[in-house]
């Protein structure tokens, strides 16, 4: 039966921060640099000041299969660099970071204001105001500059100096950084105040209800032992971890490569002067009158899980080879727990290979003329993608391979398959699709996808996948713009500002109550430039062809049959527009669409019986790989 992993046990305040100063204690090196602002920081001396709990810390011992690489936690001395650390602490960075650099360090503490300026400080406790429960013991935390004089605005008189043991004395102000050892303070104080019992009892009242409590603080701390699996620490952590960015699984291997020298957030994000794969898949086939490329939203846990195919594949291979079968074959996975376990020798093998894959991809997404992250129809079909091309190699440059992948491409599309339960269906993908590819078995996303032709009616959202795919497909097949008739290459969408807008207006169609949910579907829209989109304005279909065709905003005017074949380009029936029949139009352009949809897919859609498809949501969740 197994047992548990952990143990919480409370631990001396003190204990904790003085094992951090020696590097008994470091941090991860996933974990992110120390960013409490000055407010916060005078909040936790606050509650620790009362006795009032903080929450609890969270660390991992060392030595097990979890090799984390350590750093010391900020501002520990250089010693503690070269100790070698018995625990990591997974959850409580800021915090324990923040009492030592307020108490054990002994320096002026660098630090932010709430509205991000840098500034140094020096914390007190206002001793008076610490006893008066009146008053707000948050009120009774001070922070004083570098120099420790606060100075009042305008040079008005009222300057609190502190600058000197004497002043701290005489001003009751009691310097956080003795809160642990105040002996030779309180001599001095004594010695300050030798003729005012009063005072003096003040502080032994202070000491009492204040200093105690700090020297007698426990933190309640689970201990996560050296059994503790990697996946299990990702899980604990972003359950547990109140600092912030939730971890995932790049950051936990970054710091396994890092124990192992290699720098993998160098590799990924580069050093400032050479570039990381990040910037240079996101430069990858960007045009100049755009930000970014199509691949800029590839994160770093997408280039690791495509890596992460090859890798498992080649153990499930070996494992065949070696005559296992059925539960005995490792699994081919892209899932956080896949990741998790990728050895440095396999991102090192496959990174280059990868990296041509996901470019190799950009320029299959430009062929569909997908140019920017927004149109994507699946962020997460970009993997599987990459994985495939960087597996296939060159042969995805001949037709009839290239023909298939895009028959694959816009079935994971319109079956709209790629939005939930990925990790799974990019692994499979990943398997089937090269071996189809070669004349095998039809993949499952081929197989298992179906389009209902009512589905056409519900698409009213940029964010569903099948509606940005019907975008591309009317571009891919030729679309050509109202007003200039120019087709919509890379060069034409981002000169011209295109993006997909109505063909009856909004305006148009409110006038003759028609609801949004008819004229807003993808059946009423298509791709223009944004000239054009002003030139057709809110009027009848009718007005704004006369207007196109008489050069109105244009120039030079437009032959009714050059118009007529622009129209048809979007697949309307230039007749039903001209006559402002909505109705018919409408349906029309539902067939039409349907059967371009019924091409991409290379097979008929869905003739059973419908169902309620809903309102359009973004259909796109994200993998547990994240």
């Amino acid at each position: 039966m197994a047992g548990s992993t952990f143990q919480t046990n409370p631990i001396d305040l003190l204990r904790l921060l003085d094992e951090c100063h020696r590097g008994v204690i470091q941090l991860p090196d996933f974990q992110r640099s120390w960013v409490w602002d000055e407010d916060r920081i005078k909040s936790l001396i606050a509650s620790v000041s009362r006795a009032f709990p903080v929450g609890a810390l969270m660390s991992l011992d060392t030595g097990g299969s979890v090799n984390f690489k350590p750093r010391p936690i900020e501002g520990a001395p250089a010693t503690a660099a070269d100790a070698v650390p018995q625990s990591l602490l997974l959850d409580g960075q800021q915090r324990m970071t923040s009492l030592y650099q307020v108490t054990l360090r002994g320096n002026v503490v660098e630090t932010v204001t709430p509205k991000r300026k840098k500034v140094r400080r020096w914390f007190y406790i206002d001793i008076r105001k610490a006893l008066d429960e009146t008053v707000d013991r948050e009120a009774a935390i001070l922070g004083l500059p570098e120099d420790r004089v606060e100075r009042m605005a305008f040079g008005r008189e009222g300057d609190l100096d502190l600058s000197t043991a004497a002043k701290e004395y005489e001003a009751l102000m009691f310097p956080v950084t003795q809160v642990f050892d105040w002996d030779n303070w309180q001599d001095g104080f004594d010695d300050h105040w030798r003729d005012d019992q009063e005072v003096r009892k003040l502080f032994r009242e202070f000491k009492k209800q204040v200093l105690e409590n700090f020297k007698g603080y426990r933190v309640p701390v689970i201990a996560l032992d050296r059994s503790t699996s990697k996946e299990a620490v990702c899980v604990v952590f972003e359950k547990v971890n109140t600092g912030g960015k939730p971890l995932d699984a790049f950051e936990l291997v970054t710091a396994v490569y890092a124990a192992s020298g290699h720098e993998l957030r160098k590799d990924w994000y580069g050093d400032g002067t050479t570039a990381g794969r990040q910037q240079r898949l996101a430069e990858t086939l960007r045009p100049a009158a755009a930000k970014a490329g199509i691949l800029a939203g590839v994160g770093n846990t997408d280039f690791l899980q495509a890596i992460s195919l090859f890798h498992t594949r080649e153990k499930r291979r070996a494992a065949e080879a070696a005559g296992k079968q059925g539960k005995e074959l490792p699994a081919v996975s892209g899932n956080r727990q896949a990741l998790l376990d990728l050895p440095l020798e396999a991102y090192l093998k496959y990174q280059d290979q990868v990296e041509q894959g996901f470019v190799r991809a950009a320029k299959f997404l430009h062929m569909l003329h997908i140019y920017r992250v927004p149109d994507l129809p699946y962020q997460s079909q970009i993997v599987p993608l990459a994985a495939i091309l960087a597996d296939i190699g060159e042969d995805w440059e001949h037709d009839a391979i290239r023909g298939k992948l895009v028959q694959w491409y816009w079935n994971g599309v319109f079956g709209e398959l790629y939005g939930s339960a990925i990790d799974s269906r990019i692994a499979r993908d990943f398997m089937e699709v090269p071996a189809w590819l070669k004349g095998g078995p039809e993949p499952a996303t081929v197989g298992e996808a179906m389009f209902r032709p009512d589905r056409l009616k519900t698409m009213r959202m940029r964010l569903s996948a099948a509606y940005k795919g019907v975008n591309a497909l009317l571009m891919k097949e030729g679309a050509q713009d109202f007003r200039s008739g120019q087709r919509f290459d890379h060069t034409v969408f981002f000169g011209e500002n295109v993006d997909i807008h109505h063909i009856f207006p909004q305006d148009w169609c409110k006038s003759r109550k028609i609801e949004a949910k008819v004229y807003d579907s993808i059946i009423n829209k298509t791709p223009l430039s944004f000239r054009t989109n002003r030139i057709i304005g809110g009027v009848a279909p009718s007005a704004y062809l006369d207007r196109l065709e008489k050069g109105a905003g244009v120039a030079p005017p437009i032959s009714a049959v050059n118009l007529d074949h622009y129209l048809q380009s979007h697949l309307i029936d230039p007749r039903l527009l001209r006559s402002d029949d909505f109705d018919a139009f409408m349906e029309d352009r539902q067939n039409r669409l349907l059967a371009l949809i019924e091409t991409a897919m290379n097979k008929r859609a869905y003739a059973g019986a419908a169902q309620d498809e809903g309102e359009d949501v973004d259909d796109e969740l994200p993998s547990e790989a994240a």
